[in-house]
């Protein structure tokens, strides 16, 4: 069995300054974003023709920041840990020691994007299909920042399993490495899924509907291996609290690809 290295959370020091691994996780999503954001603008003429400039997604990026970081804390505290910030507010500021919920972030994108869309007069939908394929890869950098903080663990496995692993912190049991479950499958291979479902003009919002259901499925089977939160509607090993958060994810996507194509007809 494999236990893990236990990294120090703290991936350097600049004097009085702790620069910690789970923002350097954060600032590397962000940089991706931007990176791959600026290649779809220079290699998909779909783009260009719709005038999506770099500047507009230096603008898009500083919206998505606030929004990913305000709503991932809220939906933390919201979402799965209410009693304990309640008695522990000022530890909702303490973001660099983990605890950001996908699925809050999420929700505080879609806020932000919708503002965006506001001030820009672009449709919302063709600012969520622009950005859905840009997001998993920073997906999966964030999970291997929760790997590195050693959170998030995964369910009990069989010892014979190669890669089980022990968390000392946790117990001497073998467990599924679920961090690095989710990197790659809410990562990795949603980024494949996407890249190449957008790579070709899509009906407007089909792209965001393809996202939808891609994150909710591969969520959905990756909390299988993750040992379940105990989110507001209690502790549950059938379906976790990020089960229950992914499913109306699942149908919304159903509804976003139904009605993208029934348009185009």
């Amino acid at each position: 069995m494999l236990i893990h290295p236990q990294f120090d959370p703290v991936a350097l020091k600049l004097g009085p300054v702790s620069v910690h691994w789970y923002g350097l996780m954060y600032l590397l999503a962000f940089l991706q974003f931007w990176w791959l954001g600026r290649h779809r603008i220079r290699t998909h003429p779909q783009l260009s023709q719709a005038s999506w400039t770099v500047q507009q997604l230096d603008d898009l990026l500083f919206y998505g920041v606030l929004g990913v970081i305000i709503g991932g804390r809220l939906g933390q505290v919201l979402f799965y840990e209410p009693g304990y910030y309640l008695t522990h507010p000022l530890q909702i500021l303490a973001v660099w020691k983990g605890g950001m919920s996908f699925h809050g972030g999420f929700l505080g994108v879609l806020v932000a994007m919708a503002l965006y869309a506001r001030k820009t007069a672009r449709s919302w939908l063709e600012i969520t299909d622009f950005i859905a394929p840009l997001v998993p890869l920073g997906l999966a950098v964030g999970r291997i920042g929760n790997f590195i903080n050693g959170e998030l663990w995964g369910r009990p496995a069989d010892s014979s399993l190669p890669w089980a692993m022990v968390f000392p912190w946790v117990d001497d049991l073998p467990r599924h490495p679920s961090q690095i479950y989710q990197a790659g499958l809410e990562g990795l291979a949603l980024f494949v899924v996407l890249w190449l479902y957008s790579g070709n003009t899509r009906p407007r919002g089909a792209v965001s509907g393809v996202f939808l259901i891609g994150y909710g499925l591969l969520r959905w089977v990756a909390e299988y291996f993750r040992s379940p939160d105990d989110g507001i509607f209690g502790l549950s090993h059938t379906i976790s609290m990020g089960q229950w958060l992914s499913l109306p994810m699942v149908l919304f996507g159903i509804v976003f690809v139904v009605s993208a194509h029934r348009r185009r007809i």
